[in-house]
């Protein structure tokens, strides 16, 4: 199997870290019929793909096999975000999906033990069809029986269809939501928007939260994990079963 290297891997805090094992445990909790991931956010820029990777990194710790796709085939931020050099030719789920390559030519081990990769392969300027083809839900399908885990790092559901189309085919989404900034309005219909695809929303990360931020905003009584969950998802009638994340970092 050929290799991939990480070159800018981040390290979280130590309350991002706890908040990470919150989640994490969440989502093993959430039933082992529960392996395909989609993970999205309403609009680019709230930290979405930094959790992903963290999340794969977590779960992968804890004996885990996890895979990660890259599913923004129009523009994926992982792989220049992070660096991600790969052994070999470079090959990925556009070249797969078009026909080109065999799913084990696409599949890369990381250097980060328990997870492998599959990145873009290159840009697409109109991926649906390619998402929306037999070989999209067979690949998944195949990495589930192979990994206990495979997150799908997706684009934001707010700006193209292309989350929509991939959580048809996957068991739950996680939502990230960055703090003070997206739109409530846009955390519904984004929601909406997943559960008409037929895949149910496990829960959201909120993301660049700090302490000092949920203190001065008197939001941090006795839990404010807690609070959010239960009392944001109430009001709207979704599932708020998971816990929300704190950090300064990422997309």
């Amino acid at each position: 199997m050929k290799k991939a290297v990480i070159r800018n891997n981040e390290e979280l805090d130590y309350s991002g870290t706890e908040a990470m094992n919150t989640i994490c445990s969440n989502l093993i909790f959430s039933g082992h019929q529960i392996k395909k991931i989609v993970t999205t956010s309403c609009t680019a820029g709230e930290g979405k793909s930094f959790l992903t990777l963290q999340m794969v990194q977590n779960l992968a710790r804890r004996g885990n096999r996890v895979i990660l796709v890259d599913a923004d085939l129009r523009r994926s931020y992982l792989i220049r975000r992070y660096s991600i050099e790969t052994e070999g030719e470079w090959r990925g789920l556009a070249h797969y999906l078009a026909g080109y390559d065999e799913l084990s030519d696409v599949i890369y081990e990381t250097d980060v033990p328990n997870v492998h990769f599959i990145p873009t392969g290159r840009d697409v300027a109109n991926p649906v069809q390619l998402i929306d083809s037999p070989l999209f839900a067979q690949m998944l399908e195949s990495l589930a029986r192979s990994y206990d885990y495979v997150l799908i790092d997706a684009p934001p559901v707010g700006l193209v269809i292309d989350a929509a189309e991939i959580a048809k085919y996957c068991d739950g989404a996680v939502f990230t939501i960055e703090y003070n900034k997206t739109r409530r309005r846009d955390v519904i219909d984004g929601k909406k928007q997943l559960e008409q695809a037929g895949c149910p929303v496990l829960g959201c990360i909120l993301n660049k939260v700090t302490f000092e931020t949920i203190s001065a905003k008197k939001y941090y009584n006795k839990s404010y994990y807690s609070h959010y969950n239960s009392e944001y998802y109430r009001r709207e009638g979704g599932h708020g079963k998971n816990a929300s994340a704190s950090s300064s970092k990422g997309r």
